[in-house]
């Protein structure tokens, strides 16, 4: 059990931190990583990427060579 904390206190970092997530309560479990991965999504702050005018129209071409 010492080497299991220590080996993830080693490898958990503020930027890939280690969730222990009980495998044995799936309701639990089930519950404890509904509330992790959105939180985690929400401090990532994504965005679409913006496109210029160039891209745009490169975009808009390959739509129509789709619609055909």
């Amino acid at each position: 059990m010492k080497a299991y904390e220590e080996c993830l206190n080693a490898s958990s970092t503020q930027r890939a931190p280690w969730y222990i997530v009980p495998a044995d309560d799936k309701e639990n479990a089930r519950l404890i990583v509904s509330k992790i991965v959105p939180e985690t999504l929400e401090e990532l702050e994504m965005t679409y990427p913006k496109a210029n005018a160039e891209r745009r129209k490169e975009l808009q071409s390959i739509r129509a060579q789709l619609e055909k």
